[in-house]
């Protein structure tokens, strides 16, 4: 009987059958002609001894194209390390050091679990996107939704990523730029100018890659450079400790005031926004050399250890430097004398080399946002093709250009992430993982007791930390234009 199909042995955990026609875009869950079969997920969720074959083709196998384990974790953690970490010394001043480091620790272990839940789930139905795997299990509307959370939390995230460049060279009007402290007052004192200018020249290259493979060099630079900025400002930090001159820091939240406690309500859902990530895993996943399961699970405990261990001592050693007076991008803070010798020289490597950070990890978070509003607008487009690079590049000059709108409008990083920590945030990192679980779960019977349990319960938390977070963000706009 002809065939468009060769065979292999059913002694796999996955069976991919490769046509021997021409590529052709997805068609009923099938994508580029292959047809996979998924066998059940063990009760832990992993897929035994390999999850998915070689492709069998004419000739002879080429050489496997795509990023190994480090690669994925400097790509994951780079999604995660962004400008977050500059609120965490903020919300460590309206937290306390001790709630503060347990919040920290306990979000980045239920980031985790949910980033393990959504591989799992992912691979079971065969799904390239975080939009499609809400769309296997909750349907067309929610993948809607989720994929508008995309949208609006990834926008909002490379909105504050202007901000704080704009911030950190030009200055504001409470702290003095480095390009002022380096070369004197010029065209560079007009902010709008100089982010256009870096945007243009740094940003546009960058996120005109069509692989988010092809950033593992850069992503892997970010955290480098955000390594350098925690180990400077926990030196500086250790020096005055010993020195005397850090006055012991409070370890729990502030309950003196009413604008402390709006203050508690607000912080609260920037904290569980800390670890969003979750839109990328799937691209990360996708481009791996050895794809399975097991493999992506410890790309995403390296990347989350690595980031729990940044995050604490950022937010600690940030609160020991300024105490109440941390703002809320407190990189800010860096434009004063730090009371130890070169202390000069510190706060331009801080300052200089987190905003190249920014600028590495900047088309990290385009990558997802651009994928998701590509899907939003034209469907599933076959990659690698003239005019689905002709509408990627056109749709990349357009996001830009909106991003860079927003950050004209926008006053601080911290209005930015209130609300879509209160939002889009706990949706994307809580919600719909957690919905995704519950229901592909009840369906294939893979989750156990206590997994459904730790699901209804995460799904309960966020809806509550959300409507909480809203609520506590509309009462502080009031408060303060009252």
């Amino acid at each position: 009987m002809n065939t468009n199909y060769s065979s292999l042995p059913l002694a796999s955990p996955s069976i991919e059958l490769q046509s021997n026609q021409p590529d052709s875009d997805a068609v009923n869950g099938g994508y580029n002609g292959h047809a996979k079969i998924w066998k059940r997920d063990s009760f832990q969720g992993e897929v035994e001894d390999g999850d998915e074959l070689p492709l069998i083709g004419d000739g002879p196998a080429g050489p496997v194209e795509g990023s190994g384990v480090p690669g994925a974790v400097f790509n994951l953690a780079t999604s995660i390390i962004g400008a977050g970490i500059m609120a965490l010394p903020a919300t460590m001043k309206v937290l306390g050091v001790a709630v503060g480091l347990a919040s920290i620790l306990v979000m980045g272990i239920l980031s985790e679990i949910t980033i393990e839940l959504l591989v799992r789930f992912a691979v079971r139905c065969g799904a390239p996107s975080y939009g499609e795997v809400v769309y296997s299990a909750l349907g067309r509307p929610a993948r809607i939704v989720a994929q508008m959370c995309v949208v609006v939390n990834n926008a909002g995230v490379l909105i504050v990523y202007l901000i704080i460049i704009g911030d950190v060279m030009s200055g504001s009007l409470r702290h003095i730029g480095v390009m002022d402290q380096l070369i004197g007052h010029g065209e560079w004192d007009n902010r709008r100018l100089l982010v256009l200018v870096v945007l243009v020249i740094f940003l546009a290259p960058l996120c005109a890659l069509e692989k988010i493979d092809s950033l593992s060099l850069s992503s892997a630079a970010s955290v480098a450079l955000a390594v350098v900025f925690v180990v400077v400002s926990c030196s500086v930090a250790s020096v005055k400790v010993i020195e005397g001159k850090i006055s012991m820091p409070r370890m729990g939240p502030d309950f003196s005031s009413t604008a402390a406690m709006l203050d508690l309500l607000v912080v609260i859902p920037i904290m569980t926004n800390a670890y969003i990530c979750h839109f990328n895993v799937q691209p990360i996943y996708n481009e791996l050399k050895d794809r399975t399961p097991h493999n992506m699970y410890k790309i995403g405990r390296i990347t989350t250890v690595l980031c729990v261990v940044v995050y604490a001592l950022t937010a600690v050693s940030g609160y020991l430097l300024f105490g109440d007076e941390t703002e809320s991008d407190v990189l800010t803070n860096f434009d004063k004398d730090l009371g130890i010798r070169f202390s000069s020289v510190l706060n331009y490597v801080v300052r200089i080399g987190y905003v190249i950070h920014l600028v590495l990890v900047f088309p990290v978070v385009h990558f997802s946002l651009r994928q998701t509003v590509g899907s939003l607008m034209f469907g599933e487009l076959a990659p690698h093709t003239h005019s689905c690079r002709k509408k990627m590049l056109s749709l990349t000059v357009v996001l830009l250009a909106l991003i860079y709108l927003g950050s004209t409008m926008i006053p601080n990083i911290w209005v930015a992430f209130k609300f879509t920590g209160a939002t889009t945030g706990l949706a994307l990192g809580f919600m719909f993982p957690a919905l995704v679980a519950l229901r592909l779960g009840k369906e294939g019977e893979s989750l156990g007791k206590g997994e459904r349990l730790l699901s209804l319960v995460m799904l309960a938390v966020a809806i509550l930390v959300s409507i909480v977070g809203v609520i506590g963000n509309v009462y502080s706009l009031k408060s303060k234009s009252g």
